[in-house]
Order: structure tokens, then sequence, then C-alpha cells
């Protein structure tokens, strides 16, 4: 899955801006690529371009007394076994249905999806802080990897645009950012992983979309089938923004430095085979604590082959405002 691009203060670009007047075009330009770098998010969604954002309507149940994510909406458990328990009566991982199920949605994904429009939904916690939710219009392309993204909100991010497409602008992502004074930055050329473009991102942008989000899922599954301490449940009839799913959920009990997460979910929707939410979980901070969210990831109002073009993913495309002639 992919992060965002940290929002940099106006004051701080103006200056830099200004101070492009005084000094050689080789500082002036690396002056101006850190402002914007820092400038940036990144995520996918569906709404047109300068919608509103939707409220953010997670797949889990709302924090309460049990704490956040503890229990999902969708029915009762179908299945919860302990690897140690259950993998020496059977032979087999209690993983093992779960990365069934990944590996099942991935090869339908590469086999019937061309593209997608979308609505991502995105929280991250960055250096131990929580960050807000953030909304993204996006356009994804299996073939070549393509994205386009349109900040929805917060207002800090609304109207930034980002263009990714794997083998072109040489090899990097474009992106400008929405409006006042850190638009006079304009577009400006980034490598997704380099120290810049990941300056607040968890993930670079050509990790984003439900394909990488299975493959990253068939991972970590396969990841953790070498080890027990793993309880595995299945939750049907689970509800992401009405979407009837099956939310998987994989949670080890006890820290190991094998193991990236306490607790996580994927949420597949029943009738599209894909994953359209994702959340993970670090362990509580103190004995009786409540899990921490990590990070979580929500696909809403897919709409798959929708018959996108190279215009899409083409910062002169006219409906966008790269600014690119």
């Amino acid at each position: 899955m992919v992060g965002f691009i940290q929002s940099f203060s106006g004051a701080r670009l103006f200056m830099l801006v200004m101070n492009c007047n005084r000094r050689p075009i080789s500082v002036c330009g690396r002056a101006v690529a850190v402002a914007a770098v820092l400038m940036l998010p990144i995520v996918t969604g569906s709404h047109a371009c300068g919608q509103q954002p939707a409220a953010a309507q997670p797949a889990a149940g709302d924090a309460g007394p049990n704490g956040p994510g503890l229990v999902p909406n969708g029915g009762l458990s179908t299945s919860n076994a302990n690897a140690g328990v259950a993998q020496a009566a059977t032979g087999v991982h209690p993983l093992q249905p779960a990365l069934d199920l990944a590996q099942q949605g991935l090869v339908k994904i590469n086999a019937n999806v061309r593209d997608y429009s979308c609505t991502i939904v995105k929280r991250e916690r960055i250096d131990g802080k929580l960050g807000e939710h953030e909304y993204m219009f996006a356009k994804i392309r299996s073939q070549p990897f393509s994205v386009y993204l349109y900040f929805l909100g917060p207002d800090s991010v609304k109207g930034q645009e980002v263009i990714y497409v794997a083998g072109h602008n040489d090899g990097n992502m474009l992106a400008h950012a929405g409006s006042g004074v850190r638009a006079m930055v304009g577009t400006v050329s980034l490598k997704p992983q380099s120290m810049l473009a990941m300056t607040g991102n968890r993930y670079p942008i050509t990790e984003i979309g439900v394909e990488n989000l299975a493959k990253r899922l068939v991972e970590v599954a396969e990841h953790d089938k070498q080890f027990g301490e793993c309880d595995v449940n299945f939750y049907p009839n689970a509800k992401v923004n009405g979407r009837i799913c099956t939310c998987v959920q994989v949670a080890h009990p006890v820290p190991r430095r094998n193991f990236r997460f306490h607790l996580a979910r994927v949420f597949i929707d029943d009738e599209l085979t894909i994953p359209i939410r994702y959340e993970a979980y670090d362990w509580p901070q103190e004995a009786g604590g409540q899990p921490v969210l990590l990070e979580e990831y929500t696909y809403m109002n897919v709409k798959t082959n929708n018959g996108f073009t190279d215009a899409d993913f083409d910062p002169k495309n006219t409906a966008y405002k790269f600014g690119v002639k």
C-alpha cells in the first residue's frame, strides 16, 4: 500500500521560492524539489475531481470499551485455530485457507481487472504519531502499471495531483500542489522511493492498489506460515462502505521479532473477490492495553474496467492541472 507526502508549511516554502532568486539554478532546483516533495500525499478513489470527501466508514466496529478494531462488524467467526495445536493435528497451518483465498483473489484480479477507479481512504502512523484520514480519487491501470491521484481532503492537501506510469517520465512520479503558496512550485518530478518522496510515507506509490495489496497479503501469509503462535478467524458478512465482505483476521498473541504486526485484517469483497480494506495493529503498549493502529487503507466505490487510455495518465491532459505543455 502507499503512503502520503507530508504538507509543507507555506511560510517555509515561500522563503525557499524567494531565495531561488538569489541562488544558482542548481541549488534553487534542489530547494524547490525538496519543498514540493514534502507537501504531497498519495492514495486511490472514485469520486469525480473536486467532489467533497465522504466520511470515513471503517470496516471494523467503532472504538469503544474494548478498544479499536477488536471486533469486526460481520457475523460470528467461522474458524479460530492455534497453529501449535491445529498444525500438529492436521498438518495444515491455520493460515493456509487465508493464503489460498488471497492467491485466488490475485489470480482473478490479474485475469479480469484491466483498470479501475476508486476512492481510497488512508490513515498511517508515522514516527509514532497517527495521522488523520486522507481521501483520494484514483485511476489505476494494470498494464503498464499506471496511477493518477487527485486529493479530495483534508483541506491541507485538497487539489493535489500525482501521476506515475511505470517505464515513463524517467521512472519518476509527477506531482503538484493544489492551491496557495505551495502551488507556486509547479509540477515536480521525483523518484518514487527516494528519501524525499518517502518522507511521511509508509509505502511508495509503486505499491498502491488492490493488486499490490493482494500480493502483500500473500507474502505476509507465506512468511508467517513458517511459525506458530498464530490465530486465524474468518468473519462472514462484514461490511465496508455497504459492500458485503469476508473478513480474514490474523493475530499473533505474543510479540516476536518474526512478526510484523499483532493483529491484521483484510476485508475481501464477496462480489468483486478483491481486497478492499486492510488494517494492522501493533501490540499494546502496556499490559491490558489496547492494540495500537499502525495503518489502514480502504478502497471505496471500486469501478472496474473503465477502458482507461494513456490520456488518463498523461500530465498534458487538459482535465488535469499539471501545467505541462
